[in-house]
């Protein structure tokens, strides 16, 4: 290998590396560049979702206040945070509502459940699934009313033995050649209530107080 040669491969090495990191930084920069851009519309559309679902299982006539604003964050049995939103009139819980979830025939069920202050169902919606159109999509609102069977009901309406489907010997329908699916959302109602009942203090604390226990316990 010539002496012309030698020298010529350092060089070029060197301009490769150089233009690699050209690019790695140009690369950087426009991923900066668009996150900034798209991370307010992409807020937005979160927020206006969270209201949307919030407004069909929370009337309007028993809240004064933002139905977003302010959540709590407890902790299920299981040790995992749960956001609680809640409604407030004149500072006073009349509702509150939180995700539940379920495990289903193609995976998980996210619910939204809402509940009174007495621990009675306000209404529930499936926010997302998996599960096979035209049997178990049932469970959506915009497909069935299936999902309104469980409005006014509580943890001891039924019996805590006949929160179930009819297959299993509880009181709620399900759907023929996807029983899984209802099965998985029944089964997650019912843990949204008992951990409302287990949480009921907490859930159900006037407004200023609440605020002040959910910012001790996030401190600690």
């Amino acid at each position: 290998m010539s002496t012309a040669v030698q020298a010529s491969l350092p060089r070029g090495i060197l301009y490769q590396a150089l233009l690699l990191g050209s690019f790695t930084l140009l690369a950087a920069a426009l991923l900066a560049v668009a996150d900034r851009v798209t991370r307010e519309p992409i807020a937005l559309r979160h927020a206006e979702d969270l209201n949307a679902s919030l407004s069909q299982v929370i009337l309007a006539g028993i809240h004064d206040n933002d139905l977003a604003a302010n959540p709590l964050t407890l902790t299920d049995a299981a040790g995992a945070p749960v956001l609680v939103y809640r409604a407030l009139r004149e500072g006073q819980v009349t509702g509150v509502a939180y995700q539940v979830i379920g495990n289903g025939y193609a995976g998980e069920i996210t619910v939204i459940l809402a509940l009174d202050a007495e621990g009675q169902v306000l209404g529930t919606r499936v926010l997302a699934h998996k599960e096979t159109p035209g049997l178990g999509d049932k469970i959506e609102a915009a497909k069935d009313d299936w999902i309104l069977a469980f409005n006014g009901r509580s943890l001891g309406d039924p019996p805590a033995e006949r929160w179930g489907v009819k297959k299993d010997g509880g009181v709620f329908d399900q759907f023929s050649g996807a029983t899984i699916t209802p099965r998985a959302v029944v089964r997650a109602i019912k843990g949204g209530l008992e951990f409302f009942a287990a949480n009921q203090t907490d859930l159900l604390a006037p407004a200023r107080e609440a605020t002040v226990h959910d910012n001790a316990k996030q401190v600690h």
